[in-house]
């Protein structure tokens, strides 16, 4: 008897592969991240494809940027992947291989995530952009929007960057796979509100940080300036 397995099976074989303490910073990203792929994945409508691996990546990368030690990093994704029941070489992969298409054919990936016209050999992401717009029960997911988002500011960083235009162009994108109108555009506004929310939570952290060393700094200055007060007043001698 095959049984589905839980979130609970999930964040075990996380903490299994991981067996260390995520960074505090981190660690809602983390937990977040295992319960949101691993509640699409027990749903018999949901579809692996690069995009997918690309919101994941992308969503991954820039949530940890600044984890210490860059090898823990590492080995949380490796960990997030597994428990997943994917193969993290490949899911990093997948979303390289995207993202390069991308920054290697720009403006002929824009037109097609606009209008899902290929004019040229684009297989690598027409196919997958096909069977999401034409696949009634087709599961969407905040990763997929994630992965679109990405591919997009490769494809024109100019109008990502504003604010009317970025609206306009993902609305084109939501519309051509038939997401509805502005789920796209407000899982894009989330996720880039996310990101502002974290950064400002590590350079709080980092200015604590930065601060405790001023004054720890401070604190050795003026005990070694005590001590060598007290060293030369040992060292006077009296005058005869």
């Amino acid at each position: 008897m095959n049984t589905v397995r839980t979130v609970s099976d999930t964040k075990k074989d996380f903490y299994l592969a991981f067996p260390k303490p995520v960074n505090q910073v981190y660690r809602r990203v983390v937990d977040e991240l295992l319960v949101e792929i691993h509640l699409l994945k027990v749903n018999q409508t949901f579809v692996y494809d690069s995009i997918f691996a690309l919101g994941v990546v992308t969503t991954f990368d820039r949530f940890t940027v600044g984890y210490k030690p860059e090898t823990d990093r590492f080995a949380v994704f490796h960990a997030l992947c597994s428990a997943l029941q994917f193969d993290p070489d490949r899911v990093r992969q997948d979303a390289t291989t995207l993202s390069d298409l991308a920054k290697s054919s720009p403006d002929e990936v824009k037109n097609l995530l606009t209008t899902l016209e290929a004019t040229t050999n684009l297989t690598l992401l027409a196919e997958p952009l096909k069977t999401i717009a034409s696949k009634e029960n087709f599961k969407y997911s905040r990763l997929l929007g994630v992965g679109l988002y990405a591919l997009l500011e490769i494809c024109d960083p100019d109008a990502i960057a504003d604010t009317t235009k970025r609206e306009e162009l993902v609305k084109l994108v939501g519309e051509a796979l038939k997401f509805g109108n502005d789920r796209l555009v407000k899982d894009v506004d989330l996720y880039r509100s996310n990101l502002d929310k974290i950064e400002q939570a590590r350079q709080m952290i980092a200015d604590m940080v930065e601060a405790e060393r001023k004054k720890r700094s401070l604190k050795e200055t003026a005990a070694a300036e005590v001590k060598d007060a007290v060293t030369n007043s040992t060292e006077i001698s009296p005058e005869n």
